[in-house]
């Protein structure tokens, strides 16, 4: 059983800690965006060096005191929040922000727990080159959270999730010590890979404070279309083509559904959208070298796709302006959905070719509950974002006794087209009990023995995804 952070803890650890290490907790530390799960917590550390977290950590681990990690609080899952629970020690990164190098001729960089995302990509960019992790919070998004989720995001479909892009962590046990794992290597076959543990595991099994990141060469130049198609299956049918027209190239393919679309022009009227009476879209973005022409080549998928895949008509953006234009049409969709309010939201992943049959047949099996979906996503990487709303003229509220019951439905046909229940935002304290539905039992027992092994005290973020072991029996 976890003790709560109490004065004389406080008073004991900010005596071995440098000067305003250790602070009241701010409204801003417990709290994630959509608001549903206010946090615990009277205290925050916020540690400037790798030795800080060492120190924290052992403190922690020797008093049994529960640790929640927190980066740039964008996580949707209540991974950065713990709402019930003996009163845990909050572990911000934030002060840990630097670059600590760039190696250009390498195509690495690396940075701290607390570099914030568009600064990594800035950096990057300063050196002629290309990180290519992108999402909509990268303006807040810390490189340590988006580790620790193994985040998605936009260029996925080429360049992979954020564990493709780590060659190395530096990182802190549970009790307290340091695992120096800052290599810069492409190949390292010894042994376990303690990194990929790390990643994905939000913070339960250690602290990352630094990584070691790939860097890419920038494309030459980009060539972005907005292609109307007739269903799913149409857009799928049109990412085969394009992936044959432009091998290796297609940095983004992004569905987009009426329904996002009449929300955006309900709740953000201000906002310009290029296309308004489209059941279905795709966003697709290239990446090319400087010898291709970006229009013929679009012209040529959309071309073969207007004669096979069932693409009625597209625009091709003819400058940065209009390029912009397009990706902020498909980035505004979360805040339209946030304006309506989701009765519940889905972030699944699925086989690419299941993908059209998964969408009818969800439509088909929640049909009797009067509500509207808006699914839009990352087709090209097979993750959906598949959301669900109240009918015209119906609240959320209305629907309070039914929600669990439409997710239940939703995350088993997931199941049975061989999908996951969470795609790119990972399992938090919100998703517990759907791991423990739907994962192999054999990989939960193998999951817990680790967290056993590597948190043996089970302070280090307690609650998020597996239950304590208090409420297992474990």
């Amino acid at each position: 059983m976890l003790n709560a952070v109490d004065a004389p803890f406080l008073a004991d650890l900010e005596a071995r800690l440098p000067r305003d290490t250790l602070r009241p907790a701010e409204p801003r530390h417990l709290s994630e965006p959509r608001g549903r799960f206010p946090g615990i917590g009277t205290a925050v550390a916020l540690p400037r060096t790798v030795d800080d977290v060492s120190m924290i950590l052992a403190a922690c681990h020797a008093a049994r005191v529960g640790v929640v990690p927190i980066g740039g609080g964008t996580g949707l899952v209540s991974g950065q929040v713990m709402t019930t629970g003996p009163m845990p020690l909050l572990l911000s990164m934030e002060r840990m922000s630097a670059i600590r190098a760039v190696h250009a001729t390498e195509n690495v960089i690396v940075a701290e727990a607390g570099a914030i995302l568009a600064d990594v990509q800035a950096a990057a960019e300063g050196a002629g080159r290309l990180f290519p992790l992108a999402l909509a919070s990268e303006g807040t998004a810390r490189i340590g959270g988006l580790l620790a989720t193994n985040a998605g995001g936009l260029n996925v479909l080429r360049y992979g999730t954020a564990r493709d892009l780590c060659l190395g962590v530096e990182a802190v046990r549970a009790d307290g010590a340091v695992l120096h794992g800052l290599r810069r290597l492409r190949k390292n076959n010894t042994g376990y890979d303690l990194r990929h543990l790390l990643i994905g595991s939000e913070g339960t099994l250690g602290i990352i404070t630094a990584a070691s990141l790939k860097l890419f060469p920038r494309p030459a130049q980009y060539a972005t279309g907005l292609f109307t198609v007739a269903d799913p299956q149409a857009a799928v049918n049109l990412l085969q083509i394009a992936q044959g027209r432009a091998p290796g190239m297609v940095d983004a393919f992004e569905l987009i559904s009426g329904q996002g679309l009449r929300f955006l022009a309900a709740t953000m009227p201000e906002l310009r959208l290029p296309v308004e009476d489209a059941e279905w879209m795709v966003l697709i973005e290239l990446g090319l070298p400087p010898d291709m022409d970006p229009d013929r080549t679009l012209e040529a998928i959309f071309t073969e796709g207007a004669d096979n895949a069932q693409v009625w008509d597209g625009l091709i953006a003819q400058s940065v302006a209009q390029r912009q234009a397009f990706w902020t049409l498909r980035e505004s969709i979360p805040e339209g959905n946030r304006r309506v309010g989701a009765i519940a939201s889905h972030d699944v992943a699925l086989p690419i070719s299941a993908i059209p049959a998964f969408i009818e047949d969800a439509k088909i099996l929640l049909h009797s509950f009067d509500i509207r979906i808006n699914c839009f996503g990352h087709l090209g990487d097979g993750n959906l974002h598949f959301n669900l709303f109240p009918a015209e003229g119906r609240t959320r509220a209305e629907y309070a006794a039914e929600a669990a019951e439409m997710t239940v439905l939703v995350h088993d046909l997931v199941a049975e087209h061989d999908g996951s229940f969470s795609a790119e935002h990972g399992v938090g304290r919100l998703k517990v009990q759907d791991l423990e539905r739907y994962a192999d039992p054999v990989a939960l027992d193998t999951m817990r023995g680790i967290k056993r092994v590597m948190d043996p005290e089970g302070i280090l973020n307690p609650g998020a995804v597996l239950r304590d072991r208090a409420q297992t029996g474990g």
